[in-house]
C-alpha cells in the first residue's frame, strides 16, 4: 500500500531546546539550531560531542529526553516513526547492505514494501545504479561481497536515494576509505548533490571535508553546538579558542615551505598499477578485486597516468585499453617542496599526483591528506 508523503520538500527543520541523557553524561544538551531548506549542512567535532546523537533524533532512531525537532512545522514526535523515516534517505559509513540480497534488491527494497509495481521497482533501480555510475548489466544482480568499498557506497546511496526523499541524513559516510577514495567519491558526491538539490545533514570528523561540502558547518563540542556558519565565517571569526583550532589555516601552512613531498607523501603500493594494455571490461574486475576505485597506468614501465573506474563504466568494451581512455597525471620529485605541489595541483584542479624517484614510483601525493597531517 502506497504511503503518502510527509514532505515533497524540507523548507526548514528547527530543533528547538533538544536535551538526550545517557545515565548522567549529556548526549546533547539544550540544543538550538535550524536547518535551512535545500542546504547541506556539515556537523563536525570530536568523537562524542554529540554529532550522530543529533542526526540520529532528526529521524528518531534516538528519542530526545525533551525539546522539539520540528520539520516544516510538524512536530516529529507526532509522527509515525517509521513513516517519518521513508521520508528521508539514511547513509552510514558501513552502508549496512543486505548480504543475502542482490544490488537491485538491496536499492529496490524500500519501494517494494511501498507496494510499487515490479516494473516501477526496476526502472527506478536502474536509474539510480546509473545516477551513481553503476552501469546495470554488471551491478544489477551482483551482491555486497562482489563490490568494492567504493561501490559499495555507492550502492548506499543508491539506496537511500530509493524514494527521492526530501531529506538526506548522512553519518560519516567517506569516513573508512582510504584516502584516494574518500577524495575520489568526495568529488562525485558535489556533482550529485548539485543535481539532486536535496536538504543535507553531514556528520564528519575531516575538516576539509566540511570546507569542501559544506554550505554551512556546525561545529559540536560537549554536547553544544559551538558555532554555526559558512566556511570563512568560522575561519575569520571562530567563536571560540576550539573553533579557531578546528579551523585554523594559518597553522596548516606555517612549516610548508621547509617540508620536501617525501616528508608527506604515502607509500607507493603496487595494487594500483596497471598496464596499458588491459582492456577496460578486464580492469573494472580486476579494480572490484583490489577495492579500487583509481589506477595509475604504465607501459612497460613507462607513467601514461591514471584513470577511475567511473571513467571506465563510462567506455566498456572489449576493444578499448586502458591506453585508450588514461588521463594525464601530475608527477613530482622527492625533493620538490610541498608548497610548489600543492600550487600546481590546485593551478590543474587535481588533488593527486606521483612521486617519482628517477622513473620509478616512490609514492602517492593527496592534497587533503596532507593538510591534514599539517594540522
Amino acid at each position: 500500500m502506497h504511503t503518502e508523503r510527509l514532505f515533497d520538500r524540507i523548507d526548514s527543520i528547527q530543533i528547538k531546546g533538544v536535551t538526550k541523557k545517557y545515565g548522567s553524561r549529556f548526549a546533547v544538551k539544550e540544543l538550538d539550531m535550524e536547518i535551512h531548506g535545500g542546504e547541506l549542512l556539515i556537523l563536525i567535532g570530536p568523537s562524542g560531542s554529540g554529532k550522530t546523537t543529533i542526526l540520529r533524533m532528526i529521524n528518531r532512531m534516538i528519542e530526545q529526553d525533551s525539546g522539539s525537532v520540528i520539520i516544516n512545522g510538524l512536530d516529529t514526535r507526532k509522527l509515525d516513526p517509521v513513516r517519518l523515516r521513508r521520508n528521508m534517505g539514511y547513509v552510514i559509513q558501513n552502508i549496512g547492505l543486505f548480504p543475502h540480497m542482490t544490488i537491485g534488491e538491496n536499492i529496490g527494497l524500500v519501494p517494494k514494501l511501498e507496494g510499487w509495481e515490479k516494473n516501477r521497482v526496476k526502472e527506478r533501480v536502474q536509474y539510480l545504479l546509473d545516477f551513481v555510475s553503476l552501469p546495470t548489466d554488471l551491478f544489477f544482480n551482483r551482491y555486497p561481497r562482489q563490490l568494492s568499498g567504493g561501490q559499495q557506497q555507492r550502492v548506499g546511496l543508491a539506496r537511500a536515494l530509493a524514494m527521492d526523499p526530501p531529506l538526506l541524513l548522512m553519518d560519516e559516510p567517506f569516513g573508512a576509505l582510504d584516502p584516494i577514495l574518500r577524495k575520489q567519491l568526495q568529488e562525485e558526491f558535489l556533482k550529485i548533490k548539485m543535481e539532486i538539490g536535496r536538504t543535507i545533514v553531514f556528520v564528519t570528523h575531516d575538516i576539509e571535508e566540511a570546507f569542501r561540502l559544506g554550505d554551512r558547518i556546525a561545529i559540536v563540542d560537549q554536547a553544544k553546538i559551538v558555532q554555526v556558519g559558512p566556511p570563512e565565517e568560522l575561519i575569520f571569526n571562530p567563536a571560540t579558542k576550539m573553533v579557531s583550532e578546528i579551523v585554523d589555516t594559518e597553522r596548516k601552512f606555517k612549516h610548508m615551505d621547509t617540508l620536501n613531498v617525501k616528508d608527506l607523501m604515502s607509500p607507493f603500493d603496487s595494487k594500483y598499477v596497471f598496464d596499458s594494455k588491459m582492456d577496460t571490461c578486464d580492469a573494472v574486475n580486476e579494480m572490484t578485486g583490489r577495492d579500487l576505485e583509481t589506477a595509475f597506468i604504465f607501459d612497460n614501465g613507462r607513467l601514461l597516468g591514471r584513470i577511475t573506474m567511473v571513467d571506465l563504466m563510462k567506455c566498456r568494451t572489449k576493444t578499448q585499453k586502458l591506453a585508450d581512455v588514461v588521463r594525464p597525471l601530475k608527477t613530482f620529485q622527492p625533493l620538490d617542496s610541498v608548497a610548489f605541489a600543492l600550487s600546481e595541483l590546485k593551478k590543474s584542479g587535481e588533488y593527486l599526483a606521483l612521486i617519482m624517484n628517477e622513473d620509478r614510483p616512490s609514492g602517492i601525493l593527496v592534497s587533503d591528506e596532507v593538510l591534514l597531517k599539517l594540522i
